[in-house]
């Protein structure tokens, strides 16, 4: 056990390692639907699929019930109807495992040796978690892969390239916006204060904070990261119309889902479910709930 453990600490074996047991559950995931009344893939991966085909037939991905993503998805799953059905699926496995390679990146750029790296690494490529997700036809490695690649950016100083992602992942799902507030930190400026000794009052102190963030680099990220998602948006919206505002973003601001158990809130909303609390206070549980939960 020691000298396998040793031997997946090895990056030339962990990455090609991690991909291969993505793809097998691939494979078995395509007999299990095949032969077994329970399926495998994500019933999600089947309304990506017939977004695409609507798509390519030259209609709305929303024209297909409980579609509530970015038209962009469907656009990258057309090859699932031209191409071959496991496409997306094998587009998530990559990401999934260009993930953790970010990891290793974004580790080893802030001074780890590479085995320790390695060993970090494997806490996400050798997780059975983002290997089901990924392998039933989860769509979330894709956002998982681009708020990575941003940390790894900033990280590498690359702050263009960091606001690109940042804008995408926001486009590609809205709860990144809530890591905007750690990335403002880090851009800004450092705090200039007066003389020690001498009381500062509670207005400069505001003033001074406040002015921490007018730094060169966060008004850049915020500019870049902000045109790149007004670009998406305004192409989309001019395509689609209201649904894609609707089903994209400001559905899950109002959503009620009570038997999704990635949120930490879903077994209260369960029982609560039809009650006054339910009806009048579920709003901001449920805007709470979307962010933790990543939805």
């Amino acid at each position: 056990m020691e000298k396998l453990l040793s031997k997946l600490a090895d990056k030339h074996v962990l990455f090609p390692a991690s991909f291969l047991i993505r793809l097998a559950l691939v494979a078995y995931g395509d007999f299990q639907d095949r032969t077994m009344a329970v399926k495998y893939t994500d019933i999600d991966y089947h309304v990506f699929t017939d977004a695409a085909r609507f798509i390519i037939q030259g209609e709305s991905p929303y024209n297909r019930s409980t579609y509530r993503y970015t038209p962009l998805l469907a656009w990258l799953l057309t090859p699932n109807i031209y191409l071959c059905m496991v496409f997306g699926k094998l587009l998530f496995i990559l990401c999934d495992v260009l993930s953790g390679v970010l990891i290793y990146r974004t580790l080893r750029l802030r001074g780890l040796d590479s085995k320790t790296a390695s060993y970090v690494c494997s806490l996400w490529l050798l997780n059975p978690l983002p290997m089901g997700v990924s392998s039933r036809g989860n769509a979330e490695s894709i956002l998982a892969a681009l708020v990575l690649g941003t940390l790894l950016c900033m990280e590498a100083k690359h702050l263009v390239w960091a606001a690109v992602l940042y804008g995408l992942s926001v486009h590609m799902k809205i709860y990144p916006i809530t890591y905007a507030l750690p990335i403002a930190l880090t851009l800004r400026s450092p705090e200039v204060g007066t003389a020690e000794g001498k009381p500062i009052q509670t207005w400069k102190k505001c003033v001074i904070f406040i002015g921490c963030f007018l730094s060169r680099e966060l008004i850049l990220f915020g500019i870049v990261a902000g045109g790149v998602f007004s670009v998406f948006t305004a192409i989309f919206y001019y395509m689609y119309g209201w649904p894609f505002l609707h089903e994209t973003y400001l559905y899950h601001l109002t959503r009620r889902d009570i038997r999704h158990n990635f949120s930490p809130y879903f077994y209260m909303l369960y029982l609560t479910a039809g009650t006054h609390q339910s009806r009048h206070g579920g709003g901001g549980i449920m805007l709470w709930g979307f962010v933790l939960r990543g939805q």
